[in-house]
């Protein structure tokens, strides 16, 4: 009777942790430490765009990709970091070149915000440009300069591509799949298969999730605390600021011309990934601009760059 009465004890404490840590849930976070599916609401905007969740498959593919990414910590978790770096450098460029804030997370669905994203297929930077697209839209890409690499040129490229596809179909959403499928592929799929938006369309499983990942990213992003992301301030990665060196004539030796500027060969490659050689020929009449980290701003301890946004940390 002793021992029954000791397991009852144990079963009342473990129940009422349980019950703690469910009120604590709710009124937290939507994902806490323990495993729990996230709402999927009933409507999402996106781009401009209202999507209705209420259709089986729409909002099945929705609830895959959020739950996805709310489970997938690492990655999630690098992402959040990464935007607060790269973040104020792209979202001015897609204002400029008129094209929706929520692309951002198309940057961050392709490549995590890693300016130096190869896939098998060879498309390469942070917007994963192929050789062929990137020269098509005016970028550079030789052996020794690869400007899909560049984050502000490549942005730019980005944008002129989904430009062209937005004019073409009228839809932000069914422009974002074509960055994937290609506007051929899209075009024809809406042609054959008689319909008008990217929802409708039986397409291959990646092109499929493509456009509820970026939907879900954005979800998890605008709120990560709310899907269980516990970040504080000290922990994003800062901004860097540069000061800018234009070059006009040959660098014969890409380690001198760093050493000359005060930092090394490899932090000039990490900020100017574009350099795919150790040296730069420059063609006459043409320059480059390569950029200089700010000494200062290399180290946690001396820089004082903001947050970009507030909701990112809890402090």
């Amino acid at each position: 009777m002793r021992y029954k009465k000791i397991i009852v004890l144990i079963l009342f404490v473990a129940a009422a942790s349980v019950q703690n840590a469910v009120s604590q849930y709710d009124t937290r976070s939507m994902v806490s430490a323990f495993s729990a599916t996230p709402e999927i609401p009933a409507t999402y905007e996106w781009a401009g765009e209202t999507v209705v969740l209420d259709r089986f498959d729409i909002r099945e593919r929705f609830d895959r990709e959020l739950t996805g990414f709310c489970f997938n910590h690492t990655n999630t978790l690098l992402v959040i970091k990464r935007a607060n770096r790269y973040f104020p450098i792209l979202k001015p460029i897609l204002d400029e070149m008129g094209v929706p804030e929520d692309f951002l997370y198309l940057a961050v669905i392709e490549s995590y915000l890693n300016p130096r994203a190869v896939s098998p297929a060879k498309a390469a930077g942070m917007w994963q440009i192929m050789p062929s697209t990137g020269k098509s839209l005016g970028l550079e890409v030789s052996d020794y300069v690869d400007e899909r690499y560049h984050i502000i040129k490549a942005t730019r490229a980005a944008c002129k591509y989904l430009k062209s596809a937005y004019k073409r179909y009228g839809s932000w959403i069914t422009a974002a799949a074509s960055y994937n499928a290609g506007q051929g592929r899209i075009s024809t799929e809406l042609d054959k298969q008689v319909q008008e938006h990217a929802f409708d369309l039986w397409l291959n499983d990646e092109t499929s999730r493509y456009i509820f990942r970026l939907m879900a990213m954005k979800a998890v992003m605008k709120d990560p605390l709310k899907y269980g992301f516990v970040i504080r301030k000290n922990q994003l990665y800062p901004q860097i600021r540069f000061d800018e060196v234009e070059v006009t004539e040959e660098i014969p030796d890409l380690s001198v011309f760093a050493n000359e500027h005060g930092i090394s060969y490899s932090q000039l490659k990490e900020f100017n990934s574009w350099l795919r050689d150790r040296k730069l020929p420059v063609k006459e009449g043409n320059s480059y601009i390569l950029l200089i980290p700010r000494v200062g701003d290399l180290y946690y301890s001396s820089n004082e760059q903001p947050v970009y946004y507030d909701k990112w940390t809890i402090d």
